[in-house]
């Protein structure tokens, strides 16, 4: 269903997580690792310090060992649209880099952002910022990170579900890459800010409010498999 992702998005921008020591969140060298996942402990079907946002279906996450640390592995089915999320608080400019790695083993069927009824993606990231105004989940200006299927890299795409016009996506991976290999990124979010969100307030960045993980393939009625880890702010 086309409103299953518009929740989903909507969920990332209002939930709230009390961040407390030990929660997956370490600073020191200019960084704060948010998803290191130390350990394999869950809580409420989440990561110790996240919060679940089972929206559609039946959300089938675990950590994995993976050398000397954990990873999120998450899989969905023809059903399920589900993901996690943790509140934030970084002043602008505080942290304006964003870096992790991520797989994908499994791509959903045809899947295109650009469209409402293919909108599924193995993994997203998004990184909710201050609200403009109120309402705050009509107002929440939120980046996109995504593991697309049909288009193009490189795209820069606004929402196509209902009311979400201020969620933008960049499309960093599609079916062009090799599935079942790791892959590290590593991007500016001051610098995708200013470009994706050139119509509010000149695209001047604004506070850091919360950083979620999804996977949907509901809407083209396939499956999907992902795996991401070492989820990091830093200054450079």
């Amino acid at each position: 269903m086309k409103l299953v992702k518009f929740s989903l998005i909507f969920s990332c921008m209002l939930a709230f997580v009390f961040v407390l020591p030990g929660t997956g969140i370490a600073g020191g060298n200019g960084g704060l690792t948010v998803a290191g996942f130390d350990s394999g402990e869950m809580k409420k079907g989440a990561p110790s310090g996240w919060e679940l946002l089972d929206r559609k279906g039946t959300p089938n996450l675990a950590l994995e060992r993976k050398d000397d640390r954990y990873v999120l592995h998450m899989k969905s089915d023809s059903q399920s649209a589900f993901g996690i999320t943790k509140d934030l608080d970084l002043k602008a400019g505080e942290y304006p880099f964003l870096s992790w790695e991520w797989k994908v083993t499994r791509l959903p069927d045809g899947a295109d952002v650009r469209k409402a009824d293919t909108d599924d993606q193995a993994i997203q990231i998004y990184v909710a910022f201050d609200a403009t105004g109120w309402p705050a989940k009509l107002n929440t200006p939120v980046i996109g990170y995504i593991w697309g299927v049909k288009c193009p890299k490189d795209t820069v795409v606004t929402s196509s579900q209902p009311f979400a016009d201020k969620v933008r996506y960049v499309v960093l991976r599609n079916r062009e890459d090799a599935l079942n290999t790791w892959f590290s990124e590593k991007r500016n979010l001051e610098e995708d800010y200013r470009k994706l969100f050139p119509d509010i307030e000149g695209g001047q960045p604004r506070d850091i409010k919360s950083i979620s993980f999804y996977i949907n393939s509901q809407n083209t009625k396939s499956e999907a498999e992902s795996y991401i880890c070492s989820v990091r702010f830093s200054r450079d």
